[in-house]
């Protein structure tokens, strides 16, 4: 029934901010490791943001090409570090 698709669709919005807000969250700490220059934090963050940015392709929040170029931008930024 409608009422049931309102309420469906209200649970999967509120699933898909709070998968949105982590991934931008993983982002930002990785771009915050970069900036600070240590590649082993770097590394660490790295691995997160693909790992989000992965379930976001997944979970369709994310169109898988643009996952890839993400993922790409990323290394990028880490194989930049010097250290």
């Amino acid at each position: 029934s409608s009422k049931k698709d309102v309420i469906s669709s209200k649970i999967a919005y509120e699933n898909n901010k709070a998968n949105k807000s982590e991934l931008k969250t993983a982002l930002k700490k990785f771009d915050a490791a970069v900036a600070e220059g240590t590649k082993d934090e770097a590394a660490v963050a790295y691995k997160v943001a693909v790992k989000h940015v992965d379930k976001a392709a997944a979970n369709g929040l994310m169109h898988k090409n643009k996952a890839a170029r993400k993922k790409h931008q990323l290394t990028i930024k880490l194989n930049a570090i010097e250290g």
